[in-house]
């Protein structure tokens, strides 16, 4: 199949795989078989993980043993915690892991003897560790511990981060957006991890490359500039005058419409509700209302839907989170991704190396340096 470049390969199919369906007729969202409706009601992000990367949802006793291992998997090396220190407050928290990842890489490089799931493990079980070490001794100087009691990645990085055991609302809802997030077939940073990987470079190079391009604001940071969109408006009314004016100037608002999706994404709506609950827990009367009657005007106007980043937006700001953590919350969910499609790469593994339309110059003979000087 052939794509007008200026598309960006929009339909042109790069590859299989067996880890996800998206917007696929008669299956919507699926991972692994399992509608995203049931996996975010009815399981958590450790059993997603654990069917994303193993192929079937876990035994009781399998689930047990998971939630064991990444909890003493969660620990980082003096090494790190050095690499981390000399990270400026000033640095943006994806650099922050797209660091910790790589200087991870070089203290436990991945080797001939490693167990297939081990690196992937470990950053599943690190990558809140690093960020909740580097914001607490750059914002208080303190040298946080990086183990917890917490069974779940939601529970134990809302304790780094807050200090204290989250509430089982908040635990919950976070654990939702994990699931939300940890899988969507061959976006820009899964692609890449598969490019990475198709070299026959390690784990970490590839984990690495695809938290660089999940930074860009197109891909994983829609969620931070749907956040500041939203705050800026005091009232629903304000929202919509604030709208009408942006869409009059053909301005971009993020977190609307999805380059696959054509009518819904259906983690929006699931998202959404956490949200509501969120928002009620605390009394909201602005962001909520607002974020509401964003996602009308844009209906009403250009027939735009909200996708996952819109209302993970508040849900996250509700939960505590700072808004530049917002894209390394995906990052720690979408590893589970990622590590899959780099084991399914392995697995039947081509390099992947497209071709290009050339629109440059007609061959031409080449100018003499002497006579380019008198041009």
């Amino acid at each position: 199949m052939t794509s007008n470049p200026t598309m960006g390969l929009a339909g042109v199919v790069a590859g299989r795989t067996s880890l996800s369906t998206v917007g696929k007729e008669g299956c919507g969202l699926t991972y692994r078989g399992y509608s995203i409706e049931d996996l975010a009601e009815r399981s958590t992000f450790e059993e997603v993980a654990w069917l994303l990367l193993r192929g079937e949802l876990p035994t009781s006793p399998q689930l047990t043993d998971y939630r064991t291992r990444l909890q003493s998997l969660r620990e980082l090396p003096a090494g790190l915690k050095a690499v981390l220190e000399q990270l400026p407050e000033t640095a943006h928290p994806m650099d922050v892991l797209r660091t910790g990842c790589s200087a991870l890489g070089c203290l436990e490089p991945e080797l001939a003897t490693s167990g297939t799931f081990d690196v992937v493990d470990r950053l599943l079980a690190t990558f809140p560790s690093m960020l909740a070490y580097w914001h607490w001794f750059q914002t208080r100087t303190m040298r946080i511990e990086t183990h917890s009691e917490e069974d779940s990645m939601a529970g134990h990085f809302l304790h780094l981060l807050h200090g204290q055991r989250p509430s089982e609302l908040h635990r919950q809802a976070f654990d939702a957006s994990l699931i939300l997030y940890a899988e969507h077939e061959f976006n820009a940073s899964t692609f890449t991890a598969r490019v990475v990987t198709s070299t026959l470079s390690d784990f970490y190079s590839a984990i690495t490359g695809a938290i660089g391009t999940l930074r860009g604001p197109l891909h994983g940071g829609a969620n931070e500039a749907a956040f500041d969109l939203i705050n800026e408006f005091a009232s629903p009314n304000d929202a919509e005058r604030g709208v009408l004016e942006r869409l009059a100037r053909k301005d971009k608002i993020m977190g609307f419409g999805h380059r696959v999706y054509r009518d819904c994404d259906p983690r929006s709506p699931i998202i959404q509700q956490w949200a509501k609950r969120l928002a009620d827990e605390v009394g909201d009367t602005r962001l909520y209302p607002v974020s509401e009657r964003i996602e009308a005007v844009l209906r009403r106007e250009k027939k735009l839907f909200p996708n996952l980043d819109f209302y993970s937006a508040s849900a996250f700001h509700f939960l505590g989170i700072p808004t530049l953590f917002f894209t390394p919350l995906f990052v720690f969910s979408r590893t589970a991704g990622w590590g899959a499609h780099i084991l399914e790469q392995r697995s039947e593994n081509r390099l992947i190396r497209p071709t290009a339309d050339y629109i440059g110059p007609e061959p031409r003979a080449f100018v003499p340096l002497e006579v380019r000087r008198t041009v």
